[in-house]
Order: structure tokens, then sequence, then C-alpha cells
């Protein structure tokens, strides 16, 4: 563990895991995830919160791990790309992602599996420029963003054709 002043103990629940820990005031929570926990899943990429790659769930919700400190997680829920992939609730986009060939180099997959999984939630289908908007956060440098929509559109057909 990098070494700083003061450390604070944060208790959480991690990918379904409780976790107790000594963390630096000062580290993010993309660091702690990666270095003290093993969750290689998410990327650092721009570490100023305009990438995308970092991005995990807080308590459902959507954030840069870069941006974050690994102390604001304390009483909180967390949830990695690891965490959802184990619990089955990522298999439906991870195969869309794979059959529209959306995953070229995987550097942003696993944050754009995250953001698209929010969208699908949603009960209404979104049109494609909505779709777009949505994962605009996330940058993609080899899809050009169209085989990604394509598995978002993937995953509501699936839907509708369970219906």
């Amino acid at each position: 563990m990098a070494q700083f002043e003061d450390c604070i103990e944060i208790e959480t629940l991690i990918n379904g895991e409780v976790v107790h820990r000594q963390v630096p005031s000062r580290m993010h929570l993309g660091d702690f995830l990666r270095i003290e926990m093993g969750l290689s899943g998410l990327h650092l990429g721009c570490e100023h919160g305009v990438c995308g790659a970092c991005t995990v769930l807080v308590d459902g919700l959507l954030v840069r791990s870069c941006l974050m400190l690994a102390a604001q997680i304390h009483g909180c829920k967390v949830q990695t790309i690891e965490g959802v992939v184990e619990s089955g609730a990522a298999k439906q986009m991870v195969d869309a992602f794979q059959k529209k060939n959306a995953a070229q180099c995987g550097f942003c997959s696993p944050a754009m599996i995250l953001t698209t999984l929010e969208i699908t939630k949603k009960p209404i289908r979104p049109k494609r420029e909505q779709i777009r908007e949505a994962i605009s956060g996330n940058y993609c440098r080899c899809t050009g963003y169209q085989a990604i929509v394509d598995a978002v559109e993937d995953v509501f057909d699936q839907k509708e054709n369970k219906q």
C-alpha cells in the first residue's frame, strides 16, 4: 500500500464481499480497487474523469473511480465489472458485444458494458441517438460506437422477443 500521512478505516461491500481496510486518505478508488483489491477489470485511462475507462457502480450509480477517493466508499456497495460478470447480470450484454464485434481492443469494454447495462435496465427502448448520448462519456477508439449501439439494440431485441 502506498504510504501517506494518514489512513482512514473503511467498511464496504465490494462485489458482494464485505471489506474492512485502512486506506490512505488521498488514494483514489480506482487505485484502491486495482492495487489493493486486485480488481483489474477497470482501467485507468485519463485519470481526469473524461475517458470513462474506470467506471464502476457505487450504490447502483455509475461513477468514475479516478474522481472518487477510496475513503468515500465507506458504507457503500461497490460493483466492478468482475462482480457484475460473476453474478451473471452481464452475460446477455457480453454475448451481444461478442456477436456485434463491439469489443475490439477491449480497453473500454468493462466500463462500456457497465454503462450499456444501465441503459438496458430502462423499460423503454431508446433510439440510436439516445444510446449514443448515454455512452458518450466512455471513449472508444476502435469501434466508432456503431457496434456498441448495435449490441445494445440486440439486447433490447432479445427482451422484446421474450415477451
